[in-house]
This record gives C-alpha cells, sequence and structure tokens, in this order.
C-alpha cells in the first residue's frame, strides 16, 4: 500500500473554501476512485492555512491511472486558484 500527500498552503480568506471543495469536489471524488483505500483532509494547527490530502492506495499502478483520469482533471480544475504558492506531493510505500 502506498500514501500519498498533497502538501498545499492558502491564504486565510480562502481557507473555507479549500475545505468546501475538498469536501464536496475532491475528496467525494477521490473516494470513488478504483484504488483510493482512504482520502482525508488535514488542517495544521500550528500553520494557519496549511492542508495535507492523506490517501491511501492500494498500488502505484492506481495511483497513476488516477492520476490520468477524468476525476484527477476536475479535482485539479475545482482547487486552481486556491493558492499561488507551489504544491508538495510525496507518495510513501507503506512499511510492515
Amino acid at each position: 500500500m502506498f500514501t500519498r500527500l498533497i502538501i498545499v498552503r492558502v491564504p486565510e480568506a480562502k481557507m473555507a473554501e479549500a475545505e468546501r471543495s475538498w469536501k464536496e469536489v475532491c475528496g467525494a471524488k477521490m473516494i470513488r476512485v478504483k484504488g483510493c483505500l482512504s482520502e482525508q483532509l488535514l488542517r495544521c494547527r500550528e500553520v494557519r492555512g496549511e492542508y495535507i490530502s492523506m490517501a491511501t492506495w492500494d498500488s502505484m499502478a492506481s495511483i497513476e491511472a488516477y492520476r490520468e483520469s477524468k476525476d484527477h482533471q476536475e479535482i485539479r480544475e475545482a482547487t486552481r486558484g486556491l493558492t499561488s504558492e507551489p504544491v508538495v506531493v510525496k507518495t510513501y510505500e507503506i512499511v510492515g
């Protein structure tokens, strides 16, 4: 299994919009994708406006298929403009 983290910072004025977008579009679409086992949005307590989208996947093949999918494009469109800072994406392999 693999966990994919997407780390993003949004301005304070867009925090509610970011959370609504994740709940209504991003998380809702991603959890229905084949191979996505779980999806959560984490809000940082120490850094206002910092979020991590954390998804657990059954395989790298499922992640790659998702990245090429219409769902991924729709999620990208839904979140476009929420931040001007670079988004950090990291994939971790679950050990043990």
